[in-house]
């Protein structure tokens, strides 16, 4: 819900989908139609395959079958062979078994159903599992979850459909596609002759950016903890959590917002930087990641060649 929104003109379609705003723009408006297809189809299925707020989901199925080896759908498997990725690549720190903790938060449900104040306690914080602990076979798609561990695939999942999207529409529709889905991005195909002008801020749907960056192609995505919050017994607590601790992460960041050849790649730099909070700039830096962080007060710094502040 947080970061990138996008300014360039063009033609475009904007929907409602995994609670949270879909945007899809071409560069022909001929190709619209069949660019949109695509939307409304990836969406539909990464929702029936990662939701964890629809019983009758695959992956709410799999849970319900933990302790036994499963063979997961394409779809899924491409999930979860993302999340494992990522947490492997972060040494844990975008961890898919936060699942549980997610929930004793109170993010058990559409963000738009979260209560916006639990009264009672969360109950005590406990680490993740750990990712290292889901026997999974990607080759055979067979996975084999622990009783216990409960997966949650919301930020990865969600970056991959953005990729797939792109990718797949703009294949479809001969033309350059720009996708955003809550503010995180890919560009595919010829891109506009100027570019694709993107505002960046702590909410994709603010109306006047703090900047404007443009892109050709790749992926940009944004973590934060400003939008997805609410309160829990008078404390403040949001979506993205420490797998460490099993709480939220120390609150040094206020956004994150990188640029990497994926969108996938993007969100998992931007959320393992809200977690390590102090090291992300250098760890950001090391991998050559171009990454805008803000701190809660509103401080930024810039790495591996993100542009300078500028009027929008």
């Amino acid at each position: 819900m947080t970061g990138l929104k996008l300014i360039s003109l063009a033609d475009r379609i904007e929907l409602t989908a995994l609670g949270t705003t879909a945007v899809l723009v071409v560069t022909e408006p001929r190709a619209l139609d069949r660019a949109e297809d695509v939307l409304r189809s990836e969406l539909t299925a990464v929702d029936e395959a990662c939701s964890r707020f629809r019983a009758d989901s695959e992956i709410s199925r799999l849970h319900d079958r933990a302790g036994s080896t499963v063979v997961v759908s394409p779809l899924l498997a491409e999930a979860l062979s993302v999340a494992m990725r990522a947490a492997a690549l972060t040494d844990g720190l975008v961890d898919p078994t936060v699942g549980d903790a997610v929930l004793a938060l109170g993010y058990d449900r559409d963000f738009a159903a979260v209560a916006a104040d639990h009264p009672e306690p969360a109950a005590p914080a406990r680490p993740a599992p750990g990712w290292w602990r889901v026997a999974w076979n990607p080759e055979t798609r067979e996975v084999l979850l622990p009783r216990g561990v409960t997966l949650d695939l919301g930020a990865t999942a969600k970056a991959m459909v953005v990729d797939r999207i792109a990718l797949r529409a703009a294949e479809r529709a001969g033309c350059g596609v720009l996708v955003s889905v809550g503010g995180d991005v890919r560009a595919a195909g010829p891109a506009p002759e100027e570019g694709w002008r993107l505002g960046v801020g702590d909410d994709h749907s603010q109306a006047e950016p703090d900047l404007t960056v443009t892109i050709t192609g790749g992926g940009l995505a944004t973590s934060g903890t400003t939008r997805r919050t609410w309160r829990r017994a008078g404390r403040t607590v949001h979506h993205i959590v420490d797998p460490h601790t099993g709480d939220v992460p120390s609150p040094v960041w206020r956004t994150v917002t990188a640029a990497a050849a994926t969108c996938v790649d993007a969100n998992i730099a931007t959320t393992a930087s809200i977690v390590m909070g102090d090291a992300a700039p250098g760890w950001l830096a090391e991998r050559r990641l171009p990454a805008r962080l803000v701190t809660a007060a509103g401080e930024i710094t810039n790495t591996a060649g993100w542009p300078a502040e500028q009027e929008s």
